[in-house]
């Protein structure tokens, strides 16, 4: 069924000219790393400097090891009165040769836990899911590879090991699909968007209880779009995707509010995003959901390390959702219904 899901997905968004992903993508196996250098002091400062810093990566396992340099990148997730250990950007000082796991990677985004404290390690691995489920309803996503991370200072001594995910860049999910990342403003109109991918991200944003994010628009100042990115062919139209998701209901991070003009008192409440325009292809993209929904049941038992409870709590979540999209009845009066104009 996931392979059918994925060949309906690329007939409808994407040409049939399409690259296989890159090695550290092609697989969903954890792996673990060994990221040596001045880790405590990067962590200090990371609030007040985004100068990289040397360190080392190894895959554990191997022989292999790269020079590298570490920077601190976020917005919320940068300020320590949200994570003591701030999101990462790994830069390799040379190309990784074409045998290694890094093959084809230039910079990448890792994914950290935060916090030390346990339910951190649960909120990151939710987060994790959540590139998971996208990556099941359409091959148009980024893909994510789980890693556990063992952290070290530059003089040997252990700092803490934890998980973390590394992010696909921007230009291998373009690639992936045969299209290119797209040249914008700080904002498109809604009729630019293509709407089969546009009815598939918001209807997964409603799944996941997501409200931090727009397709068409970006934070006053930067560029388009919040927390997602356009990419395109030949065609006027723009294909959407979307990253970033502990704000969501489905992460529940211990941070997350949900923004002012929605005024809900949780993150875990749902409220549908989409365009009014696009209702008849989330009939259609709802469907996809459906019928993908044992596929993506079954990954939640797959994520190493993701608790019982959790998992059990995720899946209940979930399963709110298939009750809205239970049927197009059903999907017209619980979620259509606040479509935005």
């Amino acid at each position: 069924m996931k392979a059918l899901l994925a060949g309906l997905s690329i007939a409808v968004v994407a040409p049939a000219a399409a690259a296989p992903p890159t090695p550290l993508f092609a697989s969903d196996a954890p792996i673990q790393l060994t990221i040596q250098g001045p880790i405590g002091n990067l962590v200090r400062n990371s609030e007040r400097s985004q100068v990289p810093t040397g360190a080392t990566l190894a895959l554990v396992g191997s022989s292999e090891t790269h020079a590298i340099r570490l920077t601190p990148r976020g917005i919320t997730r940068l300020r320590k009165e949200t994570c003591g250990f701030p999101p990462l950007r790994v830069e390799f000082g040379q190309p990784p040769a074409a045998a290694s796991l890094f093959a084809g990677q230039r910079r990448l985004k890792l994914v950290t836990h935060c916090r030390p404290a346990a339910n951190f390690q649960q909120h990151l691995l939710l987060e994790y899911s959540a590139y998971r489920i996208f990556n099941i309803i359409s091959p148009v996503s980024y893909r994510a590879r789980l890693a556990t991370v063992n952290y070290v200072e530059a003089n040997g001594r252990n700092v803490t090991t934890r998980y973390g995910f590394f992010i696909e860049d921007t230009d291998d999910v373009a690639r992936r699909n045969g299209l290119r990342e797209a040249a914008v403003g700080t904002r498109i109109p809604s009729a630019q968007l293509q709407p089969r991918q546009s009815a598939r991200l918001a209807l997964f944003q409603y799944m996941i209880g997501n409200l931090d994010w727009s397709m068409r628009a970006g934070p006053p100042g930067e560029g388009c779009c919040h927390n997602s990115r356009l990419l395109a062919d030949a065609s006027p139209l723009k294909v959407p995707v979307p990253y970033d998701f502990d704000y969501s209901g489905l992460v529940d991070a211990p941070y997350a509010v949900a923004p002012d003009q929605f005024h809900i008192s949780s993150v875990r409440t749902r409220v549908y995003q989409g365009y009014c325009r696009h209702n008849g292809e989330v009939i259609a993209a709802a469907a996809e959901f459906r019928a993908a929904r044992p596929s993506i049941e079954s990954m939640f038992g797959q994520i190493p390390g993701m608790e019982p409870r959790t998992r059990k709590d995720a899946l209940s979540y979930l399963a709110r959702f298939y009750d809205d999209i239970a049927t197009d009845a059903s999907l017209q009066s619980r979620v259509l219904k606040s479509c935005v104009g």
